[in-house]
């Protein structure tokens, strides 16, 4: 099997195994923030053991020396598990994984803004095409049921800092950052238990607490690992799946429809992300010829 067929197969898995996510923050009966604190602990504590059980205690030493790129990094992705949860909890889950899709246009005008990276002009296109459908999304949200701009607010909040997040990242080419995400994770559920008594809650949703988190813990793992094996707008395009099968997923299961507008929003947004990315990945083919094909 090539690298690149590994890559899609591993990124793929990925994407499936989180495309539940939204549908957990429904179907459990709890406060976000406690739903938040199990997300956190048992998908960073499985991500933890993970680690320590394939590369022992010292892969935490070189995270540990990243300086303020790395802090900021952990704080921005440990910051987006309660977001997350109440994102979902105020809006519809189609708003916020149409949202969810517009990570990468903040990536790139983060890039522009820290990095001096070059903007394309395909890319501010394609920025102002995504941003008209969030619009929209927005839009929909005030006369919608199952919407509120709150819920799309966090949503964007977590778009921004995930995007954010990444662009930190970059500044840290040489270290990998993968065991600061069960540091994240877990410093995140060790704060919200100083506010919450999370334990009571186990009881009545036990099941779906550790469902959430094993699922949630083996998508970050998967998702880590694949995009080492394939090309940028390969990931794009193959993440673009969830902001399709979790609302559908969530519609099917708990009937619930996130109305028009934001279908017609999403639906603006995912086909500009789509074009954007594949005329991208048609181009890397071009440039570098049979060797990307695998």
């Amino acid at each position: 099997m090539t690298n690149r067929k590994k890559g899609l197969i591993i990124t793929s898995l990925g994407v499936l195994f989180v495309v539940p996510d939204s549908l957990f923050v429904r179907l459990i009966d709890s406060d976000p923030m406690i739903i938040a604190f199990w997300r956190g602990a048992i998908a960073g504590s499985l991500i933890f053991l993970a680690l320590v059980i394939s590369n022992g205690i010292s892969v935490f030493k070189p995270v540990l020396k990243s300086g303020f790129p790395g802090a900021l990094y952990i704080i921005l992705i440990g910051s987006t598990t309660p977001a997350f949860v109440f994102a979902v909890t105020y809006t519809s889950v189609a708003n916020v994984v149409f949202i969810f899709a517009s990570i990468p246009i903040f990536a790139m005008f983060f890039s522009y803004v820290f990095l001096e990276e070059v903007i394309q002009f395909s890319t501010v296109l394609t920025a102002i095409v995504v941003f008209f459908g969030l619009a929209i999304i927005a839009y929909g949200s005030g006369s919608s049921e199952v919407s509120s701009w709150k819920g799309d607010l966090l949503a964007v909040y977590v778009s921004a800092a995930y995007a954010a997040a990444l662009t930190a990242l970059r500044k840290l080419k040489e270290i990998s950052m993968v065991p600061a995400i069960p540091i994240a994770y877990l410093g995140t559920a060790l704060i919200l238990s100083l506010f919450h008594f999370p334990f009571e809650e186990f009881d009545g949703n036990g099941l779906f607490f550790l469902g959430h988190g094993l699922f949630i813990g083996i998508a970050t793992w998967l998702l880590t690992l694949g995009p080492r094996y394939i090309s940028s707008p390969e990931v794009s395009l193959l993440i673009l799946l969830e902001s399709v099968l979790a609302p559908l997923l969530v519609w099917l299961i708990v009937g619930e429809f996130p109305g028009e507008w934001a279908l017609v929003g999403g639906a603006i947004v995912i086909v500009a992300l789509f074009v954007f990315n594949l005329l991208k990945l048609l181009g890397e083919r071009n440039r570098h010829g049979p060797k990307i094909l695998g």
